[in-house]
Parts: C-alpha cells; structure tokens; sequence
C-alpha cells in the first residue's frame, strides 16, 4: 500500500480536525522548509527522518515507522533532516538546513565541527555567579546571529543572590536584538517564562558552560528528570560534565529540545555577518569613518574612537570586538586554505586515476 505524504505539504493540505493529532513528522520538527524541497515520488523512495542523537557510534534517526542508527558522518548533525535511502544508508541525502550552528573544532587543527541543525531558538544560558561571562555571551550570541536562529540569553540560578539585577543589566547590554530572562530553574519558571519560544513543532536548544543549569532546565520544560545534573564546584562555580552528547527531546507540548555538552572553547568561524549583528553600533558608526577600511587603532576621523572617547561605546566592548573579528578572520582563512588543499588533492586524484584508466 502506498504512503499518503500529501500531509506532508501544507500549501496541498486541507485543514485538519484540531482534535486530530498531527502527523508523526511534525512531532519531529518537520516544517515547509523542508517539504518545499521534494516531491511526493521522492518522498515515497526515500522518507524523511531526523537524527536525534548524535553519539561516538553512529547517528540515531527517527522517521514515520523508522527507528535506526547509521554510521557516523562529517557531513551531518544533530537536528538535521535526512531522505532515508534504506538500500544505501551512507547515501542518504541532507535536506538544506534552516540554520546551522558549528564552530572550528577544539585544538591545533584546522576542522570544522558541526554543531546542531535546523534550531529555531537557542537559549544560550550562563548562572548569576562566578560563571558570568560577557565575551562569552558576546560569542555564542554573534554565533545564533550567523546562522539565523534567535538567541535568548537566561540567567539561571537567581534563587542565589539577593538581588540578579546587575547580571541582567550587564546581559542586556549584549545586544538591544536579544531577550534576556532570569529564573529559577527549578519549578515553573522555566514553563512559564520561556514558553514564548517553545511552540509545537519548534526546535530549540540550550547553550553554555557546564554547570549552568542546561540540562536542569530540559528536565523542567520536559516534566522529567530523563536528563542527569550534577552540582558545581563550589570554589569557582565552575560545572562538571554531564550531558555527553547532543540528543533530542520532545516536550508534551511536541517542542524538540536539544541539550548539548558544555563547551568552553567556543572558537568562531564564517562568523563575520553574526559579529556584524552583535555589534551593530560600531557597524553603524564605521560607515561615518573617514577611510572606508578604518581599523578604528589609530586612524584620524574614526568616528568610533571618537566614540569611545565621548563615552558611547564601552573600551572594552570595542576591544572585544577587535578579538573577535580577528579571531573569526583567521579561523575562516585556515579553514578555506584546508578546504582548497583537499579540493586541489582530490582533482589530483581523480587526474590520475583517469590516466591509469587510459593507460589499460
């Protein structure tokens, strides 16, 4: 018998009984974006599915009556929607992303380490004490920017100083584009204040140090404790590390939530638009610059020195900013050098390869 995945496109699709529970793919996160690029036969020869969990041995996927693992892959990540090729798993195509969220992989290397797909809110968490970190923030911010999801930082862990205030001054001056909630994450705050964000059939994902209170956060949203917490090191607040790998879960409300490992080490690449957005005043105030490449060092009529001069732009918000553009210029090089030495290696195999060929 064949599938009916007419479901599957809305704009085909009539309204349905509110009463009636929607289709399996749309508890997956399953949205237009990606119907919009296949057809009903392709559909029929290779479904769709999710992978939900990403781990050292293989991608776990999810899809309407499909429940499988396949091999690791570079080229895919958590979050990411599939069109199952069951004759050839290795095979199976990755449909265009939403957003993509990567980073350049910790160490000496020049690699590129995907991150999670196709997120439609990141709640990017850091606690009211020792783990405060505005560069930090600065970061995982300029990040959500690039790839086009929303970012909404959360103060967590207020149940512990007398008065937040201070914490959320400080995180809202991030970013004028960006909410910024503080709560308990223990109880019904965390229902209650990010319920905004956390629609049916949305993806969202939490972001931040260990020890922030991520995965206590899950837990409260997902009305289970089916993700472990541990506490922080009282000397510096600093969290150990729990969730070891990047995995989906479904609120009752079907919101997909993606609780990830804490990451430290966030260094930035193909960042430069999302920089751009995060520090929208000195973008702003460069076009009034009277050389169009102003570094803003020391440059005569820079009209953000002469911002920070008068006392509109922070020292230290430009100096950060400086870090980070140069950081994001020299990791995006090294990785485009690396991706052009693999490109040129590959023709040169292929070259010979032919060569043989005509050679028998």
């Amino acid at each position: 018998m064949t599938r009916d995945y007419s479901q599957l496109f809305p704009a085909q699709s009539g309204v349905q009984d509110a009463k009636h529970k929607p289709p399996f793919l749309n508890t997956l996160g399953w949205q237009p974006h990606f119907s919009q690029q296949l057809d009903v036969s392709e559909l029929a020869q290779t479904p769709p599915v999710r992978i939900f969990e990403v781990h050292r041995n293989g991608l776990h996927i999810l899809g309407d009556g499909i429940d499988e693992t396949l091999p690791p892959r570079r080229d895919a990540t958590v979050g990411d929607w599939l069109l199952f090729d069951r004759d050839n798993p290795k095979s199976s195509r990755v449909l265009e992303r939403k957003s993509l969220i990567k980073r350049r992989a910790p160490g000496t290397g020049r690699e590129e380490q995907l991150i999670a797909a196709n997120i439609d809110t990141a709640f990017i968490v850091t606690s009211c004490n020792q783990d405060f970190n505005i560069a930090r923030l600065e970061r995982y911010v300029a990040v959500a920017f690039e790839a086009k999801i929303t970012p909404v930082i959360v103060l967590t862990k207020t149940d512990m100083i007398a008065e937040p205030q201070d914490y959320i001054d400080e995180a809202k001056a991030v970013s004028e584009a960006v909410a910024v909630v503080a709560l308990d994450a223990r109880g019904d705050e965390p229902e209650s204040k990010l319920a905004d964000w956390c629609k049916p059939g949305a993806t969202v994902a939490f972001l931040g140090s260990s020890g922030v209170g991520k995965s206590t956060l899950a837990n409260a949203l997902l009305e289970t404790q089916a993700i472990a917490t541990q506490s922080i090191r009282e000397d510096d607040a600093k969290g150990r590390h729990t969730t070891t790998r990047r995995q989906l879960h479904a609120m009752p409300n079907q919101c997909l939530i993606l609780d990830t490992p804490g990451m430290r080490e966030l260094q930035l690449t193909d960042a430069a638009s999302g920089i751009e957005d995060l520090f929208s005043d000195i973008a702003d105030l460069s076009g009034r610059c009277r050389f169009k490449d102003c570094q803003h060092e020391t440059e005569p009529g820079c009209a953000v020195l002469d911002a920070v001069e008068t006392g509109k732009i922070d020292p230290a918000r430009l100096a950060r900013w400086r870090k980070l553009v140069a950081e994001d210029a020299f990791n995006s090089a090294t990785l485009f050098e690396r991706k052009a030495k693999d490109k040129a290696f590959g023709k040169m195999v292929r070259t010979h390869v032919r060569q043989n060929d005509k050679r028998k």
